[in-house]
């Protein structure tokens, strides 16, 4: 015969485990949902960094104004194995710290934290572009992208010692 102090422990255990189960489904990745389903919305919000919007003409006109730069963009090459930066210089003393040999450039990819850098080939050296910067030129660098890390529309930031593009959308 159960008591009625076994029936409040009964139910106090199944209010905890409903409480750890709604927990857990709340959480990215712990559950398969199907699309168009409830639990696929959260999932995706919670995974998406809050400042990961498009770019707006105010920041571009920053970074243009404050590097000399414009028409950034950041592409998959290789069949995924290389991520390649190009950007347009608009002012040739402020762009000079871009194509600065000293000056070690990564992209940081924004959902896992990984860091890419620009890969050394024996007969060539840096895959990136290092003259002096002329007015409306097109300039370039490689990423090295083992594994394929970072694939199309993965929001990166790229660094490049006192210079950072945050945010860039990977075509």
């Amino acid at each position: 015969m159960v008591t009625q102090l076994q029936r409040v422990r009964w139910v106090g255990l199944l209010a905890a485990a409903l409480a750890a189960a709604s927990t857990l489904a709340d959480t990215p990745g712990s559950a398969e949902a199907t699309p168009g389903s409830a639990a696929a919305a959260p999932a995706a919000s919670v995974s998406r960094p809050a400042y990961a919007g498009a770019r707006s003409q105010r920041g571009e006109t920053y970074i243009a104004r404050r590097f000399g730069v414009d028409q950034l963009q950041v592409r998959s090459t290789s069949s995924g194995s290389s991520l390649e930066f190009r950007y347009r210089v608009v002012d040739p003393q402020k762009a000079a710290m871009l194509n600065d040999k000293s000056a070690k450039p990564y992209l940081v990819d924004q959902k896992t934290g990984n860091r890419l850098t620009v890969p050394t080939m024996e007969k060539i050296g840096l895959l990136r572009q290092v003259a002096t910067p002329e007015p409306g030129r097109e300039y370039w660098m490689v990423f090295a992208n083992p594994g394929k890390l970072v694939k199309p529309g993965q929001r990166v930031d790229v660094v490049i010692g006192a210079f950072r593009a945050s945010s860039l959308t990977v075509e």
